[in-house]
């Protein structure tokens, strides 16, 4: 338990979750039963794994997917959130089993470096004055060249920052976090028209997509090839294992509920979460939340709707914590103690 708990904050502090753990009941685990995610071997994390990709500029994510997905001969891999073929940038990619949770990360918040071409001269003033209009929810209709209908919908920018300006060139690089499904090359355009210049996306890079970003374990499609020729033809695992990182890390900017051993497979089957099978929680957990469920080793076991806070939850003895929302570990890795226990009451009377 200890030992997992360390390790979720060091991937905490690696995505800037701002949750800490807290501790409802020292418990134990078996190690003749699951394992933990920073022990699993290449095959294991090649059937449970996501990959931090760097996408070039060129191909569709969907190729880049395809590429991955013949290099390692699965039927099975997934991509964390579109990138137009010239964008280039994170591109989270889940291998096998780990596409039950890439759908969480494509539904996270984004961000984007900019580089925005104005049609005449401005000045950074009026730039900076401007984007203030485009922080908040605001309306987009998606551009024609969209895979989605073309209806108005709205969206949350978090916030805009300019970082460089080049008056002499009307260029402008900004820094933009968003909410999923937001349009930068709309955003550029819009901004055209604030300024009354007129202005489109000229280059656009994605730094971050949910937990993951730039400065975190980010890898080429070269490299990665590379370190599975290693691999296949001379045994060596230690870039393949440093590229392919455990499911878990998908689910580091979510809250967390850590179970004992005994609720593990009842979970697995997709029972709810009972407060009696928690051992700890993250402070942070809101009645609503997707929360993750995971092991006392550290295991991604379900993801859940959380059905009240990290507050309340603390204070109950009995009752659920949460509503099992996707599976994700497979039933039999830990006992079945619930049914049992089960079997023995109806044994009883």
């Amino acid at each position: 338990m200890k030992e997992a708990l360390e390790w979720y904050e060091e991937m905490h502090r690696k995505c800037d979750f701002r949750g800490k753990w807290v501790i409802r009941e020292e418990a134990e685990t078996d190690p003749k039963y699951g394992k933990e995610p920073w022990k699993r071997d290449v095959k294991e994390l090649v059937e449970l794994g996501v990959v931090n990709l760097d996408k070039p500029p060129g191909p569709t994510s969907h190729e880049v997917v395809a590429w991955i997905k013949r290099m390692f001969g699965l039927e099975r891999a997934g991509h964390g959130g579109t990138l137009d073929p010239k964008v280039t940038g994170v591109l989270p990619v889940a291998l096998a089993e780990a596409t039950k949770v890439i759908h969480y990360v494509m539904l996270s918040g984004k961000e984007y470096v900019m580089v925005i071409q104005f049609h005449d001269a401005v000045k950074e003033e009026e730039v900076i004055e401007n984007l203030k209009y485009l922080v908040g929810e605001i309306y987009q209709r998606p551009p024609l060249r969209s895979s989605v209908k073309r209806q108005l919908r709205t969206k949350k920018v978090y916030y805009i920052h300019v970082l460089e300006f080049w008056p002499e060139r009307r260029m402008a690089l900004v820094r933009v976090g968003s909410e999923s499904g937001t349009y930068m090359r709309k955003l550029a355009h819009d901004l055209g028209l604030l300024v009354g210049t007129g202005a489109h996306m000229r280059e656009l890079r994605r730094t971050r997509s949910g937990p993951f970003h730039e400065d975190w374990n980010l890898v080429r499609m070269q490299d990665l090839s590379e370190a599975k020729f290693l691999y296949d033809n001379y045994g060596d695992d230690s870039l393949l294992k440093k590229y392919i990182m455990p499911c878990e890390v998908a689910t580091c900017h979510m809250p967390k509920i850590m179970i004992k051993d005994g609720a593990v497979d009842a979970v697995a089957h997709g029972a709810n979460v009972s407060i009696r099978g928690v051992a700890a929680l993250t402070d942070n957990m809101k009645k609503g939340d997707v929360v993750a469920v995971v092991s006392l080793k550290g295991e991604l076991v379900a993801i859940a709707q959380a059905l009240v806070s990290s507050q309340e939850a603390l204070k109950m003895e009995k009752g659920w914590v949460a509503k099992t929302k996707r599976v994700i570990m497979k039933p039999g890795t830990y006992p079945d103690v619930w049914r049992k226990k089960k079997a023995s009451q109806q044994e009883g009377g």
